[in-house]
């Protein structure tokens, strides 16, 4: 083994320190070739990228989608500055919005309070009803009195397109859909069910894979014209505002304006990171030249990365948006370590030439380094578990890029800086007499056991916090309050019905017509001012008049009433909403199977389409329930108050537990955050476990490695509780939270004690060897972790909270690592004293 290790090295330093000039032409081939191929690298933020492949409600709520033809749509809510909603000036306002939104090229309809029927402003009859003569707001014979009072008081309108307070309404921009697109995500669903059943045959497996690159082509398109559109709404938005609040929201709106904050973060803070790594560089090492050889590494190996996604068409998503950061903090911190071993190098071997100061550095770093990126690789296995696309892709990505890292250092690092002059030797007293490591040092070994003591109490304070941490996923508490998109989405969850959709669906059972319906519906009576002249209008019959039944009624208004008795829930619609309106228009009485039956009959089919499609499905004998939730509720608990709906249903309305089904996005988004709470919390073990084996073979003892994996434990652990104890959720943006930090914190600890072990076995004193480590190692572990947390720390500036906790939790991860290595760690070392005496 000692003879390979020779030759390796002997080829390594006869390429990298004998030829560098070669090496880096070598590697600026390979660089140039990912660079190319990082043009293909684009950010992600579509709903798909966020769910189960396999989750069962995934493929039922595309079946829902594609039975009741849900659309995509945005809302527009508009205020007036002054005057009541309903004046002159206000409509007109609301009818410019309407027109030169239906000019845009995506938009399919608007749909605004000038458009919908009114049906009490006066009272129609049957009669205009089915000869679809409904007076609207732009109707010159509308009383705007009784306009006023139906659109505040009528169970469709209010909540939906005007507030209870009559004050803000909403404009519904309907999106186009495209055929194309839409063909082509038809076809993979289909494929996509028979892979999940094990039933694709080879070609269909390759059609399959055919089939998901052309959507990757065609998503990115599609992407930029989702923003191009949002960009036109808003300029036409922009263009009135003169005359109120305006505020935009929508699934699309949120999925683009993350977008355009993950991408507005990674230019305007990435360089401001990058600047005040550059500026803590030259604080700390006082030479340009050990500014220029960190940073260069981390450029270059950043945009390798790139180039590897653009190459393997892996997407950067919400979820793995940080990892242009991480890495930079991974690269950077090799680089560190590699510079002040150097240093010392210079100041205790003073008579070795250039080369072989820059050969034992290698020498030296590299298997602590190696070993480092291997168990930090070992840190991200927990996301590499989940069954979330997007999340093993980010643990990938971590993974391939720690090694770009580790392997462009250790190569570039060195050829550069033999191309430059040797630098001159930095004072003895900087390598030697460094007084906050020093100052742990000394709190160390006077404090030992109360350092124990205290880390006890902090374990338990920390178990206590991560039992508090609660997955929560509210888009809303994304962006700071004084942001626009956080105050637009706002009004809307509050006035507008709620913000996140999700779908009630209630089965019936199924019945034999056999021909007494018909004698039934021959016999009935009906009022006399809402139904009159029912005989004339539209007669078709397509046998749906049979299917309202009066228990089904029942239960359909049953259902829509506890739905809206919740206090987490907005706005209901459903065919019970009709059955409301029925009766306000029916003299206060409720509608009976036969009154519907009529209905249905004579109702016109531009009412249908509003009043009933979206509701009733005849074929599937079932009715749908469209719910918002009122995401900014801070009460609200998503995964409790789906089992909540779910339980009460079927309990307390006593409906079969097999007919009543969930569906929607608040339901996929909540399968994907409990499926990712519970890969990264249960998986924790077999992380720790990685990671003990990975120790044990490093340094040959179960003691050491126990030593060495209690701190990254308790690093990751801490940094979970303090979010447990502030309250402050674990969502899709930061449950990664945890590989992180063992990710991060595993750096000191293997460098620490193999720096140790070699102090060790100089005099076999634990004290003296833990005094040197930390005026030696403790300098580099130092000046790592006060870069990254001061560089890092600029991301508190940012509006989109996801970045700032990652900027906090990412120092904190740093903060607790560091304290941990040069205290616990060495009090550990010294208290069992784990190595051979010498």
């Amino acid at each position: 083994m000692d003879n390979n290790k020779g030759r390796f090295t002997h080829w390594y330093t006869g390429w990298v320190l004998d030829r560098p000039v070669w090496t880096i032409v070598l590697l600026s081939l390979v660089l140039g070739v990912l660079g190319y191929q990082s043009r293909n690298f684009r950010i992600d933020a579509s709903t798909e990228t966020l769910l189960l492949e396999n989750d069962k409600d995934l493929r039922y709520a595309r079946e829902i989608s594609k039975r009741y033809g849900i659309q995509d749509f945005l809302l527009i809510a508009f205020t007036p500055q002054s005057g009541d909603l309903l004046d002159q000036e206000n409509l007109a306002t609301i009818a410019r919005l309407r027109d030169s939104l239906k000019r845009l090229e995506a938009v399919e309809s608007v749909l605004t309070i000038l458009d919908v029927p009114l049906l009490e402003s006066p009272p129609v009859s049957f009669k205009q009803l089915s000869k679809n003569k409904i007076p609207s707001l732009e109707s010159p014979a509308i009383d705007k009195n009784l306009a006023t009072t139906e659109l505040s008081e009528s169970p469709f309108y209010r909540d939906l397109l005007v507030s209870r307070d009559l004050k803000t309404t909403a404009i519904i921009v309907n999106l186009k859909i495209d055929p194309a697109y839409h063909t082509l995500v038809t076809a993979r669903n289909e494929l996509l069910d028979k892979k999940l059943q094990a039933q694709l045959s080879p070609d269909e497996a390759a059609e399959y894979d055919r089939i998901v690159d052309e959507i990757r082509t065609q998503q990115a398109s599609l992407t930029e014209s989702q923003h191009e559109n949002i960009l036109a709404v808003r300029a036409i938005m922009e263009a009135n505002r003169g005359s109120g609040q305006l505020f935009l929201g929508g699934i699309s709106m949120i999925a683009d304006d993350l977008i355009t904050y993950i991408k507005n973060d990674l230019r305007i803070f990435g360089v401001a990171v990058f600047l005040l790594l550059v500026l803590m560089l030259g604080l700390f090492f006082k030479s340009k030249r050990w500014v220029f050889l960190p940073m260069l590494c981390c450029f270059l190996s950043v945009i390798a990365m790139l180039g590897v996604l653009g190459t393997f068409a892996w997407d950067v998503t919400v979820i793995s948006s940080n990892f242009i950061s991480l890495q930079l903090i991974i690269t950077l911190a090799i680089a560190v370590h590699l510079i002040v071993r150097f240093r010392e190098y210079q100041v205790t071997l003073p008579d070795a030439d250039y080369r072989t100061l820059l050969s034992r550095t290698i020498q030296s770093k590299f298997i602590p380094c190696l070993f480092a990126v291997l168990t930090t690789i070992a840190g991200f296995t927990s996301l590499m578990l989940s069954n979330i696309k997007p999340v093993i892709h980010f643990g990938w990505m971590m993974s391939i890029g720690i090694l770009i890292s580790l392997a462009l250092t250790f190569v570039l690092f060195p050829a550069a800086a033999m191309l430059m002059k040797r630098p001159k030797p930095p004072s003895q007293k900087t390598i030697l007499n460094f007084s906050f490591t020093q100052f742990l040092g000394r709190i160390t070994e006077a404090y030992g056991t109360v350092i124990l003591v205290l880390t006890v109490i902090f374990s338990i304070l920390t178990v206590i916090g991560v039992s508090r941490l609660r997955v929560e996923n509210s888009f809303i508490d994304y962006f700071k309050e004084s942001t626009e998109i956080y105050q637009g989405m706002k009004i809307i969850d509050q006035k507008l019905g709620g913000t996140t959709p999700l779908d009630v669906i209630v089965q019936f059972e199924t019945f034999e017509k056999d021909g007494s319906e018909d004698e039934e519906f021959d016999e009935f009576e009906i009022e006399e001012d809402f139904f009159s002249d029912s005989n004339e209008g539209s007669s078709k019959d397509d046998g749906g008049k049979y299917w309202f039944m009066d228990h089904r009624l029942e239960v359909i208004e049953d259902v829509h009433d506890y739905l809206e008795s919740r206090p987490e829930i907005g706005k209901v619609l459903s065919l019970g909403t009709l059955l409301k309106i029925g009766r306000r228009l029916n003299n206060g009485k409720s509608l009976d199977s036969l009154d519907m039956a009529v209905l249905y009959t004579k109702l016109p089919e531009k009412y249908k389409e509003l009043l009933l499609s979206p509701y009733v499905s005849f074929d599937k004998n079932e009715v749908r329930f469209t719910v918002r939730i009122i995401d900014s509720l801070e009460s609200l608990q998503r995964n409790i108050l789906l089992k909540e709906l779910k339980h009460d249903l079927v309990h307390q309305l006593e409906l079969d537990e097999t007919k009543v089904h969930l569906a929607g996005t608040m339901v996929l988004y909540n399968n994907m955050l409990q499926s990712l709470f519970a890969s990264q919390i249960k998986t924790l073990g077999v992380v720790a476990l990685a990671l003990l084996i990975m120790f044990l073979f490093l340094f040959r003892s179960l003691t050491i490695a126990l030593i060495a994996l209690f701190p990254n434990l308790l690093s990751a652990g801490a940094v979970l509780g303090v979010m447990g104890w502030l309250d402050i959720p674990l969502d899709m943006m930061t449950i990664t939270i945890a590989a992180i930090s063992i990710g991060i914190a595993v750096d000191n600890t293997i460098h620490y004690i193999h720096r140790f072990r070699e102090e060790i076995q100089i005099d076999g004193d634990y004290y003296g060897s833990m005094h040197r480590c930390h005026n030696s190692i403790g300098y580099a572990m130092f000046y790592t972790s006060m870069i990254i947390i001061v560089g890092f720390s600029i991301l508190i500036l940012s509006y989109f909270w996801p970045t700032i906790y990652f900027g906090l939790f990412t120092g904190l991860a740093m903060f607790i690592a560091l304290i941990a290595s040069l205290t616990l760690l060495p009090q550990l070392l010294v208290w069992l004293k784990p190595f051979k005496k010498y």
